[in-house]
């Protein structure tokens, strides 16, 4: 057996052995039931070895099971605490390394993709990467461009994608699909096998790099005098390597989610919401991987706060028309209004109840309470106390929300968009950060501020 193959068995193996581990743990936790413990403690003694074995196991892996496992962890802050607490440090581990390449791989891949000549343009390449991610790791070094008159050097990141990604990619996710219900007890009400299947569907995008070259290089170009937003311009692309201008940065957002004062976290919370928003109109795409690595501090020369670099482009929505749905900033000023009726009118028009579909007006408007409250008020703080109240309250499935839940449909055309929502009012909440989020969409959200 070959060392790629032995590896991707490896990976199978480990990731089958999910499922197997929470069986056991069950089935001890029953006898336990049986002994006169308390059966919610049992289940929570249950879901936290489960959850402390899947996410040592995604940080040990590449490919797709790294990258499930970052979109996870940045749902984090919606688990119950006595569950969140004990594996918090190996969700945050995901946020931002990865098990390193061997060197003599690196240069191979970057003969292979940017031709036997790469020294003669990149004259230095750090060793040791700076950076790993689910499909790639970052390496530190230094550019020429020979093609200008000074022939001046600059400091670049190399971003390497790791052989046999996407064949890794692909498989890891097709398991985790298998295996959806050895996930589902640390998440409790949370849907996999979609999210899940949309990851599935993005994931050539990701895998090609000349994509994420096209949308950094758009992005660079629009923020390029944005006073707080930094994205790195795009020096070089190759299939499996992209060189982009490198960003001193000590710090990505996950450790202002550890040890940030207030401050902080206001401060970049707020950068990060304009981003959100502003990127859609600025450039027609919406960066669509809101993990707090990719989100960068940038120092400020007098020792203040700082600005807010933006890396990884591989996961971006183009959107249709270049722009975000008018309809979206138009539902959510409606439901801002409180008018349960049109609400439901305009959500039926948009695909999200079919026709048929008889639902409660009132408690649709209750079921979208996440997306409105931020916008009800001047200034909103997220907490990982109301992401938590939020996630119980629509994923109980004694609750009514729930119930409602099954009657929604989600457009394929929102999957992206709606993901990338869930997913930044999560790393908000881990922030606890005060933003003024009305303002934001006011500026930045097409349809919510129309008459």
């Amino acid at each position: 057996m070959t060392e790629l193959p032995r590896k991707a068995a490896a990976r199978t193996a480990r990731l089958a052995a999910l499922p197997l581990g929470y069986a056991g743990r069950s089935a001890i936790g029953f006898g336990k039931r049986l002994g006169g413990r308390n059966a919610d403690a049992v289940l929570s003694e249950v879901q936290q070895r489960t959850a402390e074995q899947l996410f040592r196991t995604l940080g040990e892996l590449k490919g797709g099971a790294m990258k499930f496992g970052q979109v996870l962890s940045v749902m984090e802050s919606a688990l119950p605490e006595e569950l969140a607490a004990p594996y918090r440090e190996h969700l945050t581990a995901l946020q931002d390394s990865a098990p390193p390449m061997p060197t003599a791989t690196v240069r191979q891949q970057l003969t292979t993709h940017l031709g036997a000549d790469w020294k003669e343009r990149l004259v230095w390449l750090d060793g040791a990467p700076t950076a790993a991610a689910s499909i790639g790791q970052v390496h530190r070094g230094r550019w020429v461009d020979h093609a200008t008159d000074d022939g001046a050097e600059r400091d670049v990141a190399v971003k390497v994608q790791y052989p046999g990604a996407g064949e890794a990619l692909m498989s890891d996710l097709r398991q985790i699909a298998r295996l959806a219900r050895g996930v589902a007890p640390v998440f409790p009400g949370l849907d996999i096998k979609p999210l899940v299947a949309e990851l599935q569907a993005r994931a050539a995008d990701e895998l090609d790099y000349h994509l994420e070259a096209e949308a950094q290089a758009a992005y660079a170009e629009a923020f390029a005098d944005h006073p707080d937003i930094v994205v790195p311009a795009v020096v070089s692309v190759g299939e499996q390597v992209l060189v982009t201008e490198w960003l001193d940065s000590p710090h990505s957002l996950a450790h202002v989610i550890r040890e940030g004062t207030q401050e902080e976290r206001d401060h970049y919370g707020e950068l990060f919401v304009r981003f959100l928003f502003e990127g859609p109109r600025m450039t027609g795409m919406l960066h669509a991987d809101p993990h707090p690595g990719n989100f960068r501090i940038l120092p400020a020369a007098d020792g203040g706060l700082g600005r807010m670099g933006v890396l990884d482009f591989g996961a971006v929505a183009r959107l249709e028309g270049g722009t975000m749905p008018p309809a979206t900033g138009r539902l959510l000023r409606i439901a801002l209004e409180a008018d349960p009726d049109s609400l439901v009118a305009g959500l039926r028009e948009e695909g999200f109840i079919r026709d048929k579909i008889e639902v409660d007006p009132e408690m649709v408007l209750s079921y979208l309470a996440p997306f409105v409250e931020p916008a009800a008020v001047e200034r909103f703080t997220f907490t990982r106390e109301w992401m938590r109240a939020q996630f119980e309250r629509v994923n109980d499935p004694r609750s009514e929300e729930f119930a409602l839940a099954l009657k929604l449909n989600l457009p394929t055309s929102y999957l992206l968009i709606h993901r990338t929502w869930v997913g930044a009012i999560g790393m908000l909440s881990q922030l606890n950060a005060t933003a003024p989020f009305r303002e934001i969409l006011e500026q930045s959200l097409p349809g919510f501020a129309d008459d």
